[in-house]
């Protein structure tokens, strides 16, 4: 039996767009060579899609702050309908070689949002990672909390408004409440991309501004005064969650500079400091979240846990970041599933799933 050719996906449009070069990078570097061929698919911040040299497929690598797609004249575009070679280069209209399997890290909209997993659908490749329904529900938090709340899982209060009804947001009702510190968050974003702590009434009307600079809808959750705990979690239909880790910020809160260029933006205690019984409860608890929101094959899920004991879901992440310093698989790691390992289960998951998909019936008459 041959390699199997992985198709990596990744940058995009979205504010994540040099988070996705990072985690692309750490997984190229990590992949088995000996049992997969890799494919490079960038998608440049207008969304042109184009196929990248291994070799030479980032500008600046080893600085998270100018790290840059290269600039490649290889084009592809999409076929929809094609049984094999389901894309092509733009110039010669030759086909890209087959892809067995495709691993999607785009951060953010259009990429985690179920946007993508659809278009893999529609063209008929397996993929890595959640499938279109839990990929949209998890992106937007205000329909992640409430599906979340319906299911008996605990988060945070908060409101939510779109664009639209901005007249309507008020400060002192918001503080009435949810008290203060709140978080303002865009909707539909991740890596704490424009998110604000803010106490006063100026600091929340610059916070919803920014917000609305990167979504139609945001939400304004309390704040919770606990530990910042994260669990990662593995499967398809029978889920296993890793152990846990806890962020000790060292700055206001943990920030996507926290996440992703500082490296001493926050301590990583992993793993956690926690009594095993609260351990276990907190791990049952991920993975009700992670069915809860009709995951598939990875998600981290991301708690509070206050001195009395509350656990608070605070969001889950179908796309966590695979960087050098990202918790998802540091988890793995500890909990004795090394970062190479890691990448091969999830590729086996999505071909898993792949297969589970081919062997529904699409007719109600014998074919």
């Amino acid at each position: 039996m041959g390699k199997i050719k992985v198709g990596i996906i990744f940058g995009g449009k979205s504010a994540e767009h040099e988070v996705s070069l990072q985690s692309a990078k750490n997984i190229v570097e990590a992949i088995d060579r000996k049992k997969y061929d890799i494919v490079l698919i960038g998608i440049d911040k207008n969304g042109k899609w184009q196929v990248n040299d291994p070799s030479s497929y980032l500008v600046n690598a080893d600085n998270p702050k100018q790290i840059k797609l290269s600039k490649s004249d290889e084009n592809v575009a999409i076929v929809p309908g094609a049984t094999r070679n389901q894309f092509i280069h733009q110039s010669t209209y030759d086909q890209l070689d087959q892809l067995d399997v495709v691993f999607p890290i785009v951060h953010g909209t259009l990429g985690e949002d179920g946007s993508l997993q659809g278009m893999l659908r529609l063209i008929n490749l397996p993929f890595v990672g959640p499938s279109v329904l839990g990929s949209s529900v998890c992106m937007d938090k205000d329909v992640a909390k409430r599906l979340l709340k319906e299911s008996g899982v605990n988060v945070a209060k908060g409101l939510s408004f779109t664009r639209a009804k901005k007249e309507k947001i008020d400060y002192d009702e918001a503080v009435d409440y949810l008290g203060t510190p709140m978080f303002i968050k865009p909707a539909n974003q991740g890596s704490s991309v424009g998110v604000s702590k803010v106490s006063t009434k100026e600091e929340f009307e610059k916070a919803v501004d920014e917000a609305f600079q990167y979504d139609r809808k945001l939400i304004i959750e309390e704040g919770i005064d606990g530990r910042e705990i994260e669990c990662s979690v593995l499967g398809n239909e029978e889920p296993k969650a890793s152990k846990l880790g806890e962020i000790l910020p060292q700055s206001d809160f943990y920030s996507y500079e926290s996440k992703y260029i500082d490296e001493k933006g926050a301590d990583l205690a992993i793993p956690a400091d926690l009594p095993q019984d609260v351990t276990n409860k907190m791990q049952q608890v991920a993975v009700d979240a992670f069915e809860a929101l009709q995951c598939e094959g990875l998600a981290r899920v991301d708690f509070f846990l206050t001195d009395d004991g509350e656990i608070y879901v605070n969001e889950v992440n179908t796309l966590p970041g695979f960087t050098k310093i990202s918790m998802y698989p540091k988890l793995w790691e500890i909990s004795g599933l090394p970062y190479e390992e890691l990448i091969n289960r999830l590729i086996e998951l999505g071909l898993e799933r792949y297969q589970q998909e081919k062997s529904l019936r699409s007719s109600m008459w014998d074919q």
